[in-house]
């Protein structure tokens, strides 16, 4: 579907998606593509605390910088101060309630009680490889950071919201097993998801 045949989308068809998956099941480059497609603003999470970061002197703009001693080292400071995240998914509510936007976030599944969720899945040997291919790294040194960071990022959304990241998918109306797809399929995946339930769903009312 070109960008002229689209589906508009106005302020009486207020939609809120969320996209949520652990590192390497493509949720970020995916989400702001689908956000692109369907005229949606685009918010990410993960965006959000690397400009926190920023504001506290980290080079935090760097592909990977997640998985980096830099990105583990702000994760530190987060488990020990859990205000970075609150300030955020605060942030994330107010994008929300205005509608028509697109949420790239581990939180908002659980925070709020509207939109439409899905869950992108892939088992954590597919997910190392693609981060240790998207890194350059061994993926033995990708499997070790990517272990790291999310067993500390479960540890802060657990004492904060009480959910089990990863384990948790009660929120979510989809979960797409992302394991033997492409990037591309998993785009148009998406874009059926959009088109047939979310947007027809909108038009319907």
């Amino acid at each position: 579907m070109s960008e002229k045949e689209q589906k508009e989308i106005t302020p009486d068809k207020r939609i809120v998606v969320c996209v949520s998956g652990l590192a390497g099941t493509g949720k970020s480059t995916l989400a702001k593509k689908i956000a692109h497609k369907y005229n949606l603003k685009y918010y990410s999470g993960g965006d959000a605390l690397k400009a926190l970061a920023a504001e506290k002197g980290y080079n935090s703009k760097s592909q990977g910088w997640w998985e980096s001693s830099e990105g583990l080292d702000f994760l530190a400071k987060r488990e020990q101060d859990l205000t970075f995240d609150e300030l955020v998914d605060k942030k994330l509510i107010e994008y929300a309630q205005n509608g028509n936007v697109l949420l790239d976030s581990w939180t908002m599944p659980w925070l709020i009680n509207y939109g439409f969720k899905i869950w992108l899945a892939a088992s954590i040997k597919k997910r190392t490889e693609r981060i240790a291919r998207r890194d350059k790294l061994k993926e033995s040194k990708a499997l070790k950071v990517l272990k790291e960071k999310e067993e500390k990022t479960k540890k802060i959304y657990k004492r904060l919201y009480g959910f089990n990241l990863g384990e948790d998918f009660q929120p979510f109306h989809i979960i797409l097993d992302t394991e033997k797809l492409n990037a591309n399929e998993v785009f148009d995946a998406l874009c059926l998801i959009m088109e047939k339930i979310i947007l027809a769903e909108k038009d319907l009312k």
